[in-house]
């Protein structure tokens, strides 16, 4: 039996700018980390004596005796894409999935791995993160970018530069006590809308060459967030200026980016002192993020009364096997 334990990522800056048909004409670059609210993922062999092959377990539990017919197609087509027969594969999660977090690429990271490790075999973090792109955007034929797979493969919080067919990962070098500065003024809320991210990344795909400029200005604001954090001398504060800025850029790239209710959640928390902010992921709900100084923090948690506050530490982990027990396990022959 493996288990893997996976973080979400929030995304600052860059985003759209990780999809393919932007960053092969004009490179790419984000800004993002991964948090403290995971997904976990337990992987085993299913012993033979049941009168089905796999059993799938997230919102529905599937029983078949074929891996053709598994319903859901990152485990289907991750089974095909390693070779694996016979499993139970189990999902389960800190924060709800379709909400702008990265939740499904984390499940993607955290399910190949654990197949790698019930194979024996260890893969590093960027062939993970390869093999994680490969399986939703190319097998399950999602819209997205990149960024998602690379951030919870890797963990932590990183600059991730995008050219031709890679990527390359660097870390931010921020002093500890600047970053906690900066966990301390982020807030994070949930909206309870819910959205498919490959159903709006597919709008904002077919938008992509009328909005180049917009794309390319919200790149450049990714060198200019890397010194505000690395620079200690700098004014934090430019960071959530930077922020209120990059999202009023996203939502010019694609016409379901926002909504109206959206918009007026955040305007309610800038008018409580909220400095800047965004909704996170591929746009039309989820999570909003805020950047607010300490002492504003209880007058935009009552404008924001009637959503829950989420609390977060950021991690800087990534992906990893939390139990891994070695199976003695004859495989039937297909």
């Amino acid at each position: 039996m493996i288990i893997t334990k996976t973080p979400f990522r929030m995304s600052f800056f860059g985003g759209g700018t990780d999809i393919k048909n932007f960053f092969c004409e004009h490179g790419g670059a984000v800004i993002s980390t991964t948090f403290n609210k995971y997904c976990y993922v337990n992987v085993r062999h299913l012993p033979q004596f049941f009168d089905y092959r796999n059993r799938v377990t997230y919102s529905k539990i599937e029983l078949t005796k074929n891996s053709d017919d598994i319903e859901h197609p990152a485990v289907r087509e991750a089974m095909k894409m390693l070779d694996m027969h016979e499993l139970s594969v189990a999902y389960d999660a800190d924060l709800p999935a379709r909400t702008g977090l990265g939740t499904s690429s984390s499940f993607a990271v955290g399910m190949i791995q654990a197949f790698y490790a019930l194979k024996g075999k260890y893969v590093d973090k960027k062939n993970l993160a390869i093999d994680a792109i490969r399986l939703e955007r190319d097998l399950c034929h999602e819209d997205g970018g990149w960024q998602d797979q690379i951030a919870a493969a890797y963990g932590g919080m990183n600059r991730i530069e995008f050219c031709g067919n890679g990527f390359e990962v660097h870390p931010i070098i921020i002093h500890p006590d600047r970053k906690e500065a900066l966990n301390d003024n982020l807030m994070m809320f949930f909206t309870g809308f819910s959205r498919f991210s490959a159903e709006i990344q597919t709008n904002t795909k077919n938008h992509i060459k009328d909005k180049t400029m917009q794309l390319l200005e919200m790149k450049s604001l990714v060198d200019r967030a890397e010194e505000v954090l690395e620079d200690k001398y700098s004014d934090l504060n430019e960071f959530g200026r930077l922020l209120d800025y990059t999202w009023k850029l996203k939502q010019q790239t694609g016409d379901r980016i926002s909504t109206s209710s959206i918009d007026e959640m955040y305007q309610k928390a800038i008018d409580a002192g909220a400095i800047g902010g965004k909704l996170l992921g591929a746009g039309g709900g989820g999570f909003l993020l805020f950047y607010v100084e300490r002492d504003k923090q209880d007058s935009v948690k009552k404008a924001m009364q009637n959503l829950l506050e989420i609390p977060f530490k950021f991690e800087s982990t990534g992906s990893e096997i939390i139990y891994y027990s070695p199976e003695q396990y004859p495989p039937v022959e297909q």
